[in-house]
C-alpha cells in the first residue's frame, strides 16, 4: 500500500483530466457531437497509447529485479536504452493521430462526428513524444521503488487541465472557442509540463543517485534494447488487445449514433476512473514481485501477488457499490440531458458487474509482469478480450439488436475469461519458480 497509494493518487489525478474533459465537453453548445467526437478520437489515442505504454512498461520489472539484486547502476543503464525506445515509438504514435480520418471512416463512424474527432486527435498528436518519454521515466521511477513522481505528475496535470480547458474550449482571455480541439491542445500542454516536472524530480532527488540515470550519455545498444523489447512487446500487445475490447466497443457503439456514443462515454469514463485504483495496485504488485524475485525469494513474490489480489477485491467492492446504488448521481456529474442520462444509468449497471473481474485480471497481469512472464499472458488477452469479449459484444449489439448493452455484456464475458486465466497462470508460474529455487536450479527469470 505504501507503494500503491501514490500511484493510485497519481493515476486517479491523471485520469481526472479525461474526466474533466468529458464533464466540460458536456457543457458545450453542441454537447452530443463534442462528447461523441472526444469519445471517438480518444478511443484512437487510447488504443495506440496502450501499446506504447505496454512496451515501455518492460522497464519497471527490469529495474525492480536489478534493484532487488543490488545492481542499481545497471537499472539506470536500462532506462537510458528505454529512452531510445520511447523516442522511436512516439513517431508512429503521432503519425496515427494526425491521419485518423481514414481510420474513423473505415470504422463507419457517423460523418457528423468525424470532423470533431479529427480536430481532437490532431491536437493530441503534439503530446505524443512527451507522453512516451513521460511513461519511460514513470516506469523507471516505479521500478526503483519510488512512486511519488507519479502522484506529483497527476496532481500537476489536473491543476493545469481545468483552467486550460476553460480558456481554450470556451474561448476566454481573447482566444476563440475551440471546443474539442481546444481540449486536445490543453492536454498536450499539460503532458509536456508533466514531463518537465518528472525529469527534474528524477534528476535532483537523492533516491535516484545510485541509479546514475543522467550521469552519462548512451547511444542505442541493440542487446539491452532487444532484452527490453522481448519483455515489452508482449506486454504492449496484450494491453493493446485488452484495450481493443474497450476501444472497439466505443467505435462500434459510435456507429449507433451520437446519443448512444455519448451515454457510453459517460459510463466507460466513470468506470475507467474507478479502474485507476486496481491499476495503481497492480503497478505496486509488479514492483514488489520483481524486487522479491531479484532478491531470490520467489515465495515472497507469490505472496505479494496474492496480497495485491486481496486489496483489489476490497477496492472493487466499493466501486461496484457506487455504480449500483448511486448511478443517477454519477451521471448528473457529466450531463443533465435526460436522453443521455437514461442510457448511461443503464450501462453503469453492467459496469458494476465486471468490477471484480476487471480488478483481478489487471492485478494478476501486474504480478506476471513482475515475474517477466509476458508471452503467455499476451495470448490469454488475445483470446479473452478480442476473440471472446469483442465477438460476443458485436453479436449481441448488432445481430441481436441489443444496442450498447450488448457490447457491455461482451466486455463482462471477456474480462471474466481474462481474470480466471491470468490468475491461474500466476498461481502456476509462481509455484513453478518456488520449486525451481528450492531445487537450487538457477531461475531463468532473473537472467538479463
Amino acid at each position: 500500500m505504501q507503494l500503491a497509494m501514490p500511484v493510485v493518487i497519481g493515476m486517479v489525478a491523471s485520469f481526472s483530466m479525461n474526466f474533466v474533459d468529458t464533464v466540460m465537453a458536456g457543457r458545450l453548445p453542441d454537447k452530443e457531437i463534442a462528447l461523441a467526437g472526444i469519445a471517438t478520437g480518444g478511443a484512437i489515442w487510447s488504443a495506440v497509447l496502450m501499446f506504447m505504454l505496454g512496451v515501455l512498461m518492460a522497464l519497471q520489472p527490469v529495474v525492480a529485479q536489478l534493484d532487488g539484486a543490488g545492481d542499481r547502476a545497471a537499472g539506470g543503464a536500462a532506462a537510458r536504452q528505454g529512452m531510445w525506445i520511447a523516442l522511436a515509438v512516439s513517431v508512429p504514435f503521432a503519425f496515427i493521430l494526425l491521419s485518423s480520418g481514414p481510420l474513423l471512416r473505415m470504422m463507419a463512424v457517423g460523418e457528423d462526428i468525424v470532423p470533431t474527432a479529427i480536430s481532437y486527435t490532431g491536437a493530441l498528436s503534439w503530446g505524443a513524444p512527451a507522453i512516451c518519454l513521460l511513461l519511460m521515466l514513470r516506469f523507471f521511477s516505479e521500478g526503483s521503488g519510488y512512486t511519488r513522481p507519479t502522484m506529483y505528475m497527476g496532481l500537476l496535470g489536473i491543476a493545469l487541465n481545468v483552467p486550460l480547458n476553460y480558456i481554450l474550449m470556451f474561448g476566454k482571455l481573447g482566444l476563440p472557442a475551440m471546443g474539442a480541439q481546444g481540449c486536445g491542445i490543453a492536454t498536450s500542454i499539460v503532458i509536456w509540463s508533466q514531463l518537465l516536472m518528472t525529469f527534474l524530480i528524477i534528476r535532483l532527488h537523492g533516491h535516484f543517485r545510485e541509479f546514475e540515470l543522467f550521469s552519462r550519455w548512451d547511444w542505442p545498444q541493440w542487446e539491452p534494447i532487444s532484452k527490453l523489447l522481448r519483455v515489452g512487446l508482449p506486454i504492449g500487445t496484450g494491453i493493446f488487445v485488452e484495450g481493443s475490447l474497450f476501444v472497439g466497443a466505443a467505435l462500434l457503439i459510435a456507429r449507433l449514433g451520437a446519443l448512444p456514443a455519448s451515454a457510453h462515454l459517460i459510463a466507460i469514463n466513470f468506470s475507467a476512473l474507478m479502474f485507476m485504483v486496481p491499476l495503481g495496485v497492480a503497478s505496486a504488485v509488479t514492483t514488489r514481485v520483481g524486487n522479491a524475485l531479484g532478491r531470490g525469494e520467489p515465495d515472497a513474490a507469490r505472496y505479494a501477488g496474492l496480497v495485491g489480489v486481496a486489496i483489489v477485491l476490497f477496492t472493487q467492492t466499493i466501486s461496484a457499490s457506487i455504480m449500483l446504488l448511486a448511478p443517477q448521481f454519477v451521471v448528473r456529474i457529466y450531463t443533465d440531458d435526460a436522453a443521455i442520462t437514461a442510457i448511461a444509468v443503464s450501462l453503469l449497471f453492467y459496469s458494476a458487474i465486471f468490477q471484480y473481474a476487471d480488478g483481478i485480471q489487471i492485478c494478476a497481469a501486474g504480478a506476471l509482469r513482475g515475474l517477466k512472464d509476458t508471452l503467455v499472458p499476451m495470448f490469454i488477452n488475445i483470446f479473452s478480450f478480442f476473440l471472446i469479449g469483442l465477438s460476443v459484444g458485436y453479436y449481441l449489439t448488432f445481430n441481436q439488436a441489443m444496442g450498447p448493452a450488448g457490447m457491455w455484456i461482451g466486455m463482462i464475458v471477456g474480462l471474466s475469461f481474462g481474470a480466471v486465466l491470468l490468475m491461474s497462470r500466476f498461481l502456476f508460474k509462481s509455484s513453478q519458480l518456488i520449486r525451481t529455487f528450492d531445487s537450487k536450479a538457477p531461475p531463468a527469470t532473473i537472467s538479463g
